[in-house]
């Protein structure tokens, strides 16, 4: 760590010791002191390098607003590989700091041990943030060529669908068979046996079938990125790069998103004992430090208010302080290596721990009026994970690309189990259309479970 405060490095070192000690198993971890302004970059854009795009902007000014009004602080952002890279605002104090490197460190050691993680590690490689910076450069060279307008609308239609990945996959797959078996001939009834079997019954020749045009896709496909990026009638390999690019990096997101409640509640339990048996730290360092752990780990509401959203650190944090109060550490650490948030909300969020934490499943009425629906564990449990299915995206598969080459889609509203935004699918719709080239069109349900056909133009 270049910085210079003495303290922090010694701190670091120290800290970094005691974790191994405990038993933690993490990649090294890169740490870098990083103004505020920057900082702020980091966290919109979602790594220190990446493609440039409107819409960064506008989650830049509504972070701004945020941070202005008090509602957000971010204290550091780390990126899982090998090594780690963690950025630290340089204007923490001392004690934030040192509880910061604590809390990296438990991340550190939760991508380096839990499976989803070490997959997509194992897929995408652990240098994540020098691919963003490489793939930057490759639209930036785009940009000179092709001009801003058109690589922005390519990018239009991939962030569009930047969740539309299908995580069951890998990667790097290949594409589909061209070809595939004849359908075998119908099996002959019994009179046709019969007559085969008469003297003088001329020779049954087995004729052999060539193979058959495999349609594309041969199955519902819901790497919605990766089937533009392969079969786009007209897509020049300037604009299928931009896809595959767009494709990696959500690759890259998924385990953190899908592993949020647990990840950050591992890293504040991580911090918080690392903390109170930092022997070394000085007192007044330390109450600082715990004080600002209380602020992170706490509900979003406090005293007699009610809080209508999940603070993840909170959760986390209170399910492992529980799971190893019942069960042990080491029934943790497997844990830990195991589940996703799917599985150990469902798994391991008991009725006990639910009531204690006072979680209820809410409903808002037209009017505004907002009253509880229930405590039933199960509906609370799912109520939770209901934002986290499918990487938050409706689950929609191309169906058909058609001899004309235009492009089937299809919502699975039964496995959704929700209803699309319309006006929002029109507008993906048209982005998909300008990078497709040929005629598009979703298949859905309105508001009434009608079924109905989303075009770019509108719904029908």
């Amino acid at each position: 760590m270049s910085d210079s405060n003495g303290a922090l490095s010694e701190y670091t070192l120290r800290v970094e010791a005691l974790a191994r000690e405990l038993g933690l198993d993490f990649y090294a971890v890169d740490f870098e002191l990083t103004p505020s302004s920057f900082m702020l970059e980091i966290a919109v854009y979602g790594l220190p390098v990446r493609m440039p795009h409107w819409s960064f902007g506008v989650r830049y000014i509504h972070q701004l607003v945020r941070q202005s009004m008090g509602h957000s602080k971010i204290f550091e952002v780390m990126f899982a590989g090998d090594p780690c890279h963690a950025y630290l605002m340089e204007t923490n104090s001392l004690p934030e700091q040192t509880l910061v490197t604590a809390h990296v460190i438990g991340h550190a050691d939760f991508a380096k041990n839990n499976q989803l993680f070490a997959r997509f590690h194992e897929m995408a490689g652990g240098q994540i943030v020098e691919k963003a910076a490489a793939h930057a450069h490759r639209i930036q060279e785009a940009i000179e060529t092709e001009g801003v307008e058109r690589v922005e609308k390519v990018l239009d239609a991939a962030l569009a669908l930047e969740c539309h990945i299908d995580v069951n996959q890998e990667l790097f797959r290949p594409g589909y068979p061209e070809r595939r078996r004849a359908p075998e001939e119908r099996a002959e009834d019994e009179f046709q046996q019969r007559f085969g079997r008469l003297p003088g019954a001329p020779e049954r020749r087995v004729r052999e079938r060539a193979p058959v045009l495999a349609p594309v896709p041969p199955h519902p496909e819901y790497d919605l990125l990766w089937l533009i990026a392969k079969y786009a009638p007209e897509m020049e390999p300037w604009e299928r790069d931009i896809f595959l690019a767009v494709r990696e990096e959500s690759y890259y997101f998924y385990p953190v998103f899908a592993c949020q409640i647990m990840n950050e509640g591992w890293a504040s339990y991580w911090h918080a004992r690392l903390l109170r048996e930092a022997d070394f730290l000085p007192q007044d360092l330390y109450v600082s430090a715990i004080k600002q752990h209380s602020d992170v780990v706490r509900p979003y509401a406090g005293d007699q208010q009610v809080a209508l959203a999940i603070n993840p650190y909170h959760l986390g944090f209170c399910m492992w302080e529980h799971l190893i109060e019942k069960h042990g550490l080491e029934r943790a650490r497997e844990i830990r290596r195991d589940e996703d948030d799917f599985g150990f909300i469902r798994n391991w969020l008991d009725r006990e721990l639910a009531e204690k934490l006072d979680l209820m499943v809410y409903e808002a009425e037209q009017s505004g009026e907002v009253r509880i629906a229930g405590r039933d564990i199960d509906r609370v449990r799912e109520a939770i994970l209901a934002p986290k299915f499918n990487f938050g995206a409706p689950r929609i598969a191309a169906s058909e690309i058609a001899a004309d080459g235009s492009l089937e889609l299809v919502h699975d509203v039964q496995g959704d189990g929700r209803g699309l935004d319309l006006e929002r699918a029109v507008k993906v719709l048209q982005y998909v259309s300008q990078v497709w080239r040929r005629p598009v069109r979703l298949r859905t349900v309105d508001g009434d479970d009608n079924a109905c056909v989303v075009t770019p133009e509108a719904k029908s």
